[in-house]
């Protein structure tokens, strides 16, 4: 009967030492530090997401018979980039693409957070304004319309 009483404790010992070993950390693969060892989430997740900002041909034609020469464009009051008026798109740019204007935003523990943007002409002329919306581990794109 000992033996059985020993054997059952060493057992239940070994269960705890391997459920208590369990690894933590962030679980949620949209997470930039997302650790796929963890099995169980420890509420560390942290994010990013991507906004492109473009304007295709109308825009730019548009742009330039009003005479703007260059476009500098802000988010959350911070220069993100600058472009000639006269360079467009044909379509929607991928995020980070040589020449677009790409914004990523840290966001925290957040899935989702909006910045305001801007975007004003070498004489200061605001063009466009409003709200980009990030979300994690996605490239949005944001299209300015003439």
């Amino acid at each position: 009967m000992k033996k059985a009483t020993l054997l059952s404790l060493i057992i239940g010992s070994g269960i705890f030492l391997i459920t208590s070993c369990a690894k933590e950390g962030c679980t949620d693969i949209d997470a930039t530090n997302y650790y796929a060892d963890a099995k169980k989430d420890d509420g560390s997740c942290q994010y990013e997401g991507n906004v492109v900002i473009w304007y295709g041909e109308t825009a730019s034609i548009g742009l330039v018979a009003d005479g703007a020469v260059t476009l500098t464009f802000y988010v959350d009051g911070q220069i993100v980039g600058s472009t000639a008026a006269n360079v467009y798109w044909t379509g929607s740019p991928d995020c980070g693409q040589n020449g677009s204007i790409t914004v990523t935003k840290d966001l925290g523990n957040a899935k989702n957070l909006s910045y305001t943007y801007s975007v004003v002409d070498q004489t200061g002329w605001e063009y466009w304004s409003g709200v980009l919306n990030f979300t994690a581990n996605t490239c949005t794109s944001q299209e300015l319309g003439w």
